[in-house]
């Protein structure tokens, strides 16, 4: 994969400066495989501590909405899916809103195919969506996507599998995000929950 010719000078946030770090920020993700419920996502540091989980809450058989909260428990960040469109779409909101006037960024897949991971990330105020703010690219099948800035080949975030023996007997699914020095990583976190949901087998035809 393409690397950035040079790092990020400037704090490069979506969601908050907060979360933005001057050096490369390593995250844990452990993905409990058969669970939609409270905390199917838990996303610790290099040491073990939480940072964030990923709260379900379950709003038609077909349709849900997805909280990510701190290790205090107060939401950052609303993730829905929108409904009547071509492409599978999401958008995130701030803290626990669905109002268009909190509205982060919004999110589709690049084809109506589940062949390969490609994603192009939009945010609020791109209302004519002619470039991306951010896109994706890669394998969620084998989580190996890489987060990039805008329409080009500067790597923001990379994603790579942690296999353990014991992660697949209890059903959890573990693996690793890397996040480039002042990047938002709760971003980062929010484009990975809606790579999982729209990668869902129940998500995997796109009804027009």
């Amino acid at each position: 994969m393409a690397e950035p010719s040079a790092p990020q000078a400037n704090p490069l946030w979506v969601i908050s400066p907060h979360y933005c770090a001057p050096y490369p920020v390593d995250l844990g993700i452990v993905r409990k495989v058969f669970t939609i419920s409270d905390g199917n996502f838990v996303v610790t540091d290099t040491n073990g501590n939480i940072i964030f989980k990923v709260k379900g809450v379950l709003l038609t058989l077909v349709h849900q909405r997805r909280i990510i909260v701190d290790a205090a428990g107060n939401p950052i960040v609303t993730i829905r899916d929108k409904v009547m469109s071509a492409h599978s779409r999401w958008q995130a909101f701030r803290g626990e809103s669905t109002d268009s006037k909190d509205l982060l960024f919004s999110a589709k897949t690049h084809s109506v195919l589940y062949l390969k991971t490609k994603l192009d990330v939009y945010l609020a105020h791109n209302t004519t969506e002619k470039v991306c703010d951010f896109k994706v690219e890669g394998s969620w099948l084998e989580r190996s996507c890489v987060i990039y800035a805008g329409d080009s080949s500067t790597v923001i975030a990379k994603m790579h599998k942690k296999r353990t023996a014991q992660s697949i007997l209890i059903g959890k699914d573990n693996f690793m995000v890397t996040v480039y020095p002042n990047i938002d990583y709760a971003f980062i976190v929010a484009l990975i929950v809606i790579l999982d949901e729209i990668n869902r087998p129940s998500k995997a035809v796109v009804v027009v």
